[in-house]
């Protein structure tokens, strides 16, 4: 049997396949784009099928590159969280486009329901907020307005994006895939009950998803079966949503540990271990993993707007022509000039939940430059970080350090501004892809390469820290700005 391990990194933006070496190596990676699909404005949808046919093609040229098959030992899946497939069980092929996790079709229907009291029973059982952001809300919405998913009876299949590349990697010919998700993914439907681990017969019924179309809940690690597609069986071994990979490949495994992920959005979760936190500041409580029917619980925060607004600037305000360029650029001015981004794009996420809030640019005067825009959003990583750290602070979950990843810390300045914002140490490990080193983590774990999450944690490596040199005063002063333009967004929309 081989011992290198294939990860499916499914993200929001592209799509990968990483192979690692049991010490945390990474031997090789391959990446395809997706096609991002906005039929309207608040609108996102993805091409199921799309994210299939890449996923398969980067898989094989790391299987290739592994040396075939057989020198695969397992797969590990992570995946952006709470997006929607619907499939038909006999074809295999999508009935409908994939509803996102950053669309806001059903912000009304959340807002009704909440003015109608059943947020605190929605909390209380999912740890979850009435958002459009989780899953149960778009799968009531399609279930009411896409009538070929009615139509297709005891033959629909629904579930989150891990759901539908384990269907079609166990699919044969002769029969249809594993319908299953982990306790992870499902956490995030808002369809679950947390403490149970199990569907909850009041949310199905509250957000009217067909229960008999949904997968089972299963552990994060464990023999699920093999796939036969790469010219030999490969057994997938583990499963986990995006930010808890994230979690794992950072070692937060101890109760107080935070870690934050910077990528299309932004995601803080600090271990809570076996007891399920309860949060009054508007956070969220989700599984961080399950292992052997048991669960670990974190409390999370989260920014729907931060790589992608990095994507905005460059594709639709052409104010950059690569991402690489802003660190330059911010460090050519010394402040932000008085200006504040507030990257409500999609709405403002944790601790505010203002599904229709709008973003905006304010103090603008004639010595602001292309520069001291591009500087204000990307302070607004740490802004928003530093809201989210007053929440869990109030939550009794203050961070001592903070471990960050992600596509955008890459940027040195960044990692600094954070640091001095937050005024803690933020660690940055040297590997920076900590998504897809969990979920090869918990393959590792699934098949048996390691005896547990701790044991696994060898696979981290070394790490890079970032310490505050911001006086207070300064900070204060642009805390003090960006609350000011924070409460301009929030006031617009009521």
């Amino acid at each position: 049997m081989g011992y290198k391990l294939l990860v499916i990194d499914e993200g929001t933006t592209s799509t990968r396949a990483m192979l690692f070496a049991p010490d945390g190596s990474c031997l090789g990676s391959e990446s395809a784009a997706l096609t991002q699909h906005y039929p309207s404005p608040g609108l996102v949808e993805h091409d199921a099928a799309e994210i299939w046919d890449r996923t398969v093609a980067c898989a094989r040229k790391m299987i290739e590159l592994a040396g075939g098959a057989e020198a695969v030992a397992a797969i590990g899946i992570t995946n952006q969280r709470e997006t929607v497939v619907f499939w038909d069980k006999q074809t295999g092929e999508p009935l409908a486009p994939a509803i996102v996790w950053q669309d806001r079709r059903t912000a009304s229907w959340c807002r009704e329901l909440k003015e109608a009291g059943h947020e605190a029973t929605v909390q209380a059982r999912t740890g979850l907020l009435l958002d459009p952001y989780f899953s149960g809300s778009k799968i009531g919405w399609a279930m009411a307005n896409w009538p070929q998913l009615k139509a297709a009876g005891d033959r629909l299949a629904i579930g989150t994006i891990d759901s539908w590349l384990v269907w079609k990697l166990t699919a044969t010919e002769n029969r249809g895939g594993l319908h299953i998700t982990d306790a992870t993914n499902a956490s995030r439907t808002a369809l679950m009950a947390i403490g149970s681990g199990h569907w909850d017969d009041g949310l199905i019924e509250l957000f009217a998803a067909p229960r008999q179309a949904l997968p089972e809940i299963v552990d994060c690690a464990g023999d699920y079966g093999s796939t036969t597609l790469f010219g030999a069986p490969i057994p997938i071994c583990g499963m986990a949503g995006d930010q808890q990979a994230a979690t794992i490949g950072q070692a937060c495994l101890t109760p107080g540990d935070t870690k934050a992920t910077f990528g299309t959005g932004a995601f803080v979760l600090t271990q809570y271990g076996a007891h399920q936190p309860t949060s009054k500041n508007r956070l969220l409580a989700t599984v961080a993993w399950q292992l052997d029917g048991r669960r670990a619980y974190a409390l999370e925060g989260s920014v729907f707007v931060a790589g992608s607004l990095v994507q905005w600037l460059r594709d639709s305000l052409k104010l950059i022509a690569t991402a690489d360029e802003t660190e330059a650029l911010v460090r050519s001015v010394e402040d932000n000039a008085g200006v504040y981004l507030v990257p409500a794009l999609s709405g403002l996420g944790a601790p505010w939940w203002e599904a229709e809030a709008r973003g905006s640019i304010s103090g603008l005067s004639f010595t602001a430059t292309r520069a001291h825009i591009v500087r204000a959003a990307l302070e607004a990583m740490a802004h928003q970080a530093n809201d989210l750290k007053t929440a869990f602070a109030a939550d009794g979950a203050d961070w001592k350090t903070l471990r960050i990843d992600g596509g955008m810390v890459a940027n040195d300045w960044i990692a600094q501004d954070l640091a001095d914002m937050l005024d803690v140490a933020v660690e940055r490990p040297c590997f920076s892809e900590t998504t897809a080193l969990g979920a090869a983590m918990l393959a590792g774990v699934g098949i048996g390469l390691f005896a547990d999450l701790k044991a696994a944690s060898v696979m981290r490596g070394k790490i890079d820290t970032f310490r505050s040199g911001l006086s207070a005063e300064a900070r204060r002063t642009r805390l003090d700005g960006w609350a000011a333009a924070v409460k301009s967004v929030i006031n617009a929309t009521h």
